[in-house]
């Protein structure tokens, strides 16, 4: 099964790889959607791909992809599923 998720990712999440890192967990675990850095601060995230890859990328994703990053707060909305063709990092 398909799942789609929007993700916003808080702490300290900008400046420490963690839009690269996610970047890359995505291509591992074959999710789709994008990452990118908000003005506030925060990381949002759209993410889709098979329910127990899309579980697992989301558990990375809390724990902080980089030895650097220190998320303090994770938001998760389901989302009906769009069409995606990649992961795009902006």
């Amino acid at each position: 099964m398909i799942k789609h998720f929007s993700i916003d990712v808080y702490g300290q999440v900008q400046g420490v790889g963690f839009r690269y890192a996610t970047y890359t967990y995505a291509q591992k675990y074959q999710i789709l959607g994008g990452v990118e850095n908000c003005n506030d601060g925060r990381v949002h995230i759209e993410a889709q791909g098979p329910a127990t890859q899309l579980l697992t990328f989301l558990e990375i994703i809390k724990q902080g992809p980089t030895k650097w990053a220190q998320v303090t707060d994770v938001q998760v909305q389901s989302r009906p599923l769009a069409t995606y063709t990649k992961f795009a990092l902006s």
